[in-house]
């Protein structure tokens, strides 16, 4: 019954050339970051397209936006299909994006057919996601889902003082509703791996299982700031020494937890970054993850470890704090079903995996049934402008986002309301 519905690749692939045209770098890539005019422009698109189609648009109190297309049974709660329009300062064209455009083009699809799913669908965007602007990542869901909340999310300041709160405020994309108040029954998001293994392997679509666990810390080290031409070596007080010297501990620490665990330090900014003065204090980040939370509680361990260790030195001032844990989550079986009979049926080669990276329904599987669906990128390489995944892979991700979709659809009635 549902075989002979095809996605529009054409359109898709379209949808996915223009949104990049609004934040577009030179390098051909997309710096949108979140609540900035760039997420304005794109968000009021996506109001316009899915009001184009019928649906009904709801923003909740942290932005996240809730496009409704009703079904033929009002009893069955809404099937959700969502990810992000935010990116990285330097992003790509696919990551997230790709998620919300293929499910735009299932709703276009099943307009243009005048297909009546029995539940209601509901497409979704999800707001900072990327965690670039506004630490930590994943925070609209993450209110969604009870994981924060309201007034911690808008007090969340950006590296220029702006909060969250005055941000959303100032793009006009603060919602009526209460976060979580905009409720569904499952949701199923599709993504770029972001990752090497599907073209590796030569896999056309990744059923994602679940998602490790990720931590975020800051870490502050101050010194004194000190002539570099007339204070001795010996005499000095260093702090992108004593910084290096914890950055060099935090790689060894993940690679003692090989081959699973990771740890980047991918923010850093010196003091007074001056080329004549000793810097006096430096500011960090680190980014732990591994797939048992387990592994990185013992991972956390050593990184205070080493920053007790050199604070104990006593030339140095060392302050940590983690401002972000996500535990290891483990996705629905009844939707990873749902996308493994879609992708056998699209005849796409296919494997299990788990996501190195976070996303937004690692948080929305606390609160509803949910799975993911990835897509390779050429290379493995996301959060960067060079980006890329192909026409067909795309065309891939959307089509069986649709039979997913349908297929627990489908199954709607053996499921309570």
């Amino acid at each position: 019954m549902t075989s002979n519905l095809r996605i529009d690749a054409q359109r898709l692939w379209d949808s996915l050339m223009d949104t990049a045209r609004i934040g577009g770098t030179p390098k051909g890539g997309v710096s949108r970051l979140t609540l900035t005019e760039t997420d304005r422009q794109v968000r009021d698109w996506l109001k316009r397209e899915c009001e184009r189609l019928g649906c009904t648009v709801t923003v909740d109190e942290v932005g996240n936006m809730f496009a409704l297309r009703p079904g033929r049974r009002a009893d069955l709660p809404p099937i959700a299909i969502g990810s992000h329009l935010d990116t990285q300062p330097t992003g790509g064209k696919f990551d997230g994006i790709l998620g919300v455009l293929g499910g735009l083009e299932i709703l276009k699809t099943l307009h243009d057919a005048g297909y009546e799913t029995n539940a209601p669908l509901m497409l979704v965007n999800w707001t900072n996601e990327e965690g670039s602007r506004f630490a930590p990542a994943m925070l609209g869901s993450g209110v969604y889902a009870g994981v924060f909340d309201r007034a911690y999310a808008d007090s969340r300041a950006d590296r220029q003082g702006v909060t969250f709160g005055e941000a959303i405020e100032a793009i006009g994309y603060r919602g009526d509703a209460k976060a979580g108040s905009v409720t569904f029954g499952a949701m199923f998001e599709l993504h770029i791996e972001q990752g090497p293994i599907l073209e590796q392997e030569e896999k056309v679509v990744g059923i994602v299982e679940g998602v490790q666990g990720m931590r975020w810390y800051e870490i502050s080290v101050t010194g004194r700031e000190a002539h570099t031409g007339s204070t001795p070596m010996p005499m000095r007080r260093d702090a992108l020494v004593g910084a290096a010297r914890l950055i060099d501990r935090i790689e060894a620490i993940a690679l003692e937890h090989a081959p699973s665990a990771v740890g980047s330090v991918g923010l850093i900014e010196v003091q007074p970054n001056s080329r004549n003065v000793v810097p006096g204090h430096v500011f960090f980040t680190v980014d732990f993850r591994h797939p048992e939370d387990g592994v990185l509680d013992a991972m956390e361990q050593k990184l205070m470890a080493a920053v007790d260790g050199m604070a104990a030195q006593g030339a140095l001032a060392v302050e940590s704090r983690k401002v972000w844990e996500s535990p290891a989550v483990r996705f629905d079986a009844g939707c990873l079903a749902s996308v493994r009979r879609s992708a056998q049926a699209a005849g796409f080669p296919a494997r299990l995996m788990i996501s190195g990276a976070g996303h937004d329904a690692a948080y929305i599987a606390r609160v509803a049934p949910t799975a993911m669906i990835f897509v390779p990128c050429a290379g493995g390489l996301s959060h960067n402008e060079e980006e890329s995944t192909s026409f067909s892979e795309c065309a891939a991700g959307a089509q069986v986002l649709l039979g997913a979709v349908l297929d627990y659809d489908g199954r709607g009635a053996e499921r309570p309301s």
